[in-house]
């Protein structure tokens, strides 16, 4: 698929250019900003779902028989003022890259909820609100262009374990389930006007395949591609994602879809996450990406690290050469983003690797 054209040749070339020159900065967490509009069902249904079915589905049986509150992903059709909201928010704080909101955009996610046939049009409006605010940002500021990630998020299911500890040979999902999910996905976030696509807060590595090969299959479709971004999940202090890799594993497991960027979110908090984001840095032959935690979980399960303090910890990321993208995960706000936009303005990216100089 690396040998297909980029479906938007002067989009990417912006942001190559802005990667050979400078940290780029990416969002912070969007559930942790829904939060703080303390939403409830009815907030989740807007007026669409108000009936307890959707009032936009053909059949009957599209309606979603279950509470919706906590599906932040319906949001982008529910109360997209919300959602732009929370986007030009990290785009003022200084972010160059936005996720849209769709890390549960999948067939398999949505089915928790009852609203499968929801999936494509969610990944196309979450881009779309993206592109939407990426675009009035850049307006004010042309000499900073913003980007849209489009997010793959992990699904619900994992290919490579078992979820019964009686059976160990048992799987909720298959390859081609996956597979299936994720085009039907990739195929709306680029309709919506997608920059980059990312899979992200990868803990199987058999998900994140299946993913990218559904992506190449999207790309083959078209006819035309756009850079890919990686970021996978350490799960604990074992230094290992969830399906049991290191983060020098799980980048090989990986390469062979040449992404722009690889990189670690969720979990850990930055500090937590040094050590494997620098052995990431040391073998990679393509851009460096972290957007880390608030720090780890208190007893509430809330977030207590600073703005200040996160600064300071990827603030050393960028000044000892580990990254090229930095940006936050669960608990980080605009003021986080801000913190870290300032702690590494001015400090020189991650060099990517002279490849073709070491293999001679």
């Amino acid at each position: 698929m690396n040998n297909l054209p980029w479906l938007n040749p002067a989009r990417t070339q912006a942001l190559l250019d802005a990667l050979s020159r400078r940290i780029l900065v990416i969002d912070g967490a969007m559930g942790t900003m829904l939060q703080s509009y303390k939403l409830e069902e009815d907030g989740y249904r807007g007026a669409r779902f108000a009936e307890g079915k959707d009032a936009h589905a053909q059949h009957e049986h599209h309606g979603p028989g279950c509470d919706l509150k906590g599906n932040n992903d319906l949001l982008s059709l529910t109360q997209a003022p919300i959602i732009k909201a929370v986007h030009t928010a990290y785009l003022d704080a200084g972010a160059d890259l936005i996720e849209t909101n769709t890390f549960n955009s999948t067939t398999i996610s949505q089915a928790d909820y009852h609203l499968e046939h929801l999936a494509y049009e969610l990944n196309r409006e979450g881009a779309r609100l993206a592109r939407e605010c990426c675009d009035a940002a850049e307006a004010k500021t042309p000499d900073q262009p913003r980007f849209v990630i489009g997010v793959l998020g992990p699904t619900s299911r994992t290919a490579s374990i078992s979820p019964d500890v009686n059976n160990p040979g048992f799987r909720n999902v298959t390859f081609e389930e996956l597979d299936t999910a994720y085009r039907e996905a990739t195929r709306g976030l680029l309709d919506g006007g997608a920059d980059v696509v990312m899979v992200e807060t990868i803990f199987d590595t058999l998900n994140a395949k299946a993913a990218l090969y559904a992506i190449g299959r999207e790309f083959a479709r078209r006819g035309a591609r756009v850079p890919i971004m990686i970021s996978g999940t350490i799960t604990d202090m074992s230094g290992r994602t969830l399906s049991g890799q290191t983060a020098e594993a799980f980048y090989y497991s990986l390469r062979h879809s040449q992404p722009l960027s690889i990189g670690l979110n969720c979990a850990l908090g930055a500090s937590e996450l040094r050590a494997y984001v620098d052995a990431l840095a040391q073998v990679a032959e393509c851009h460096v990406s972290t957007h880390p935690n608030a720090g780890l979980p208190n007893a509430f399960a809330e977030y207590d690290e600073t703005p200040e303090q996160m600064a300071a910890t990827v603030g050393e990321f960028a000044t000892s050469g580990l990254v090229n993208l930095v940006g936050g995960c669960c608990g980080t706000s605009p003021a986080h983003i801000r913190a870290i936009a300032q702690a590494v303005r001015g400090v020189a990216p991650r060099a990517l690797p002279d490849v073709e100089s070491e293999a001679a």
